[in-house]
């Protein structure tokens, strides 16, 4: 019995640590990191799945050695129906947890490092378990979610296909804004920053009612931080320079006033007036 499980650790340790070597090899700080991550994922969880299986072949390899055991076990599930129910029906969530991880691995609809929004939660995609994956969101906060999650439930990658994004920036000005210049203002800002990616920059009146206009502005950067931080730097700087260069644009509140005159006030009627 000894033998075996001595012969069944070393086998998975080796292949663990094989796994582990190809996963410190992946370059998972480079720009555009998706095919690592494809990688990283895959290893990851078959390594996981691995070091359990591993353990149950060898434990029920050793355990086949000692006589008597196979009897009793046969003998304790026979006599015990309803619990072998029971256990099953227990069991369920882990099982469904455990063949969602092989879908995950193989699926990818999520992968390390991606950036997605759960549960209303925006982050990264930190870590995935044998039975869960948590998310580093944004503020340093972890958010664990059970690995069934993301097979039954609707939820949103930002870096399924590409890392790159569209960042989309909103503001409320007065019918007097200047679009055409802002839409130059917006393409020099975009110019003057390596957090732009060159690709997509635009900028459009999306809606117009009431006392106000709501103006839309469109850039790409190469990665979700990147884009968040391009969408800041848009927003400061637009506001800046319509403060400096177009304080007409700022919105404002606009009302009618009627005002009823005495009939002798100053000297004059209304219509005088």
């Amino acid at each position: 019995m000894l033998f075996i499980v001595a012969f069944g650790w070393l086998v998975g340790t080796i292949v663990d640590a094989l796994l582990k070597r190809r996963l410190a090899g992946l370059h998972l700080d480079a720009e555009d990191n998706l095919e690592a991550r494809k990688s990283a994922t895959r290893l990851d969880v078959v390594r996981r799945i691995w070091i359990v299986l591993a353990g149950i072949v060898t434990l029920a390899a050793a355990l086949t050695v000692i006589p008597g055991v196979k009897q009793i076990g046969v003998s304790l599930f026979a006599s015990a129906g309803i619990a072998g129910i029971a256990l099953g029906l227990a069991a369920r969530p882990v099982l469904s947890n455990l063949i969602a991880g092989l879908q995950i691995a193989f699926t990818q609809p999520i992968r390390l490092d991606d950036a997605v929004v759960v549960e209303g939660e925006w982050g990264w995609i930190e870590e995935i378990g044998l039975f869960y994956v948590v998310i580093k969101i944004w503020d340093w906060r972890r958010l664990v979610v059970p690995l069934s999650y993301f097979i039954e439930t609707p939820f949103q990658n930002w870096t399924r296909k590409s890392a790159s994004i569209i960042g989309s920036v909103y503001w409320t000005v007065d019918y007097h804004a200047p679009i055409a210049a802002m839409r130059e203002k917006l393409e020099e800002i975009c110019k003057s920053t390596p957090l732009w990616n060159g690709e997509v920059v635009n900028l459009q009146v999306t809606e117009a009612a009431g006392n106000s206009v709501t103006v839309r502005g469109l850039a790409s950067a190469s990665t979700s931080p990147k884009a968040w931080d391009l969408r800041c730097l848009i927003r400061e700087q637009m506001i800046e320079w319509l403060q400096a260069e177009h304080p007409e644009a700022l919105p404002r509140l606009r009302a009618d006033t009627a005002v009823n005159l005495p009939e002798d006030f100053g000297g004059f009627t209304p219509q005088q007036g």
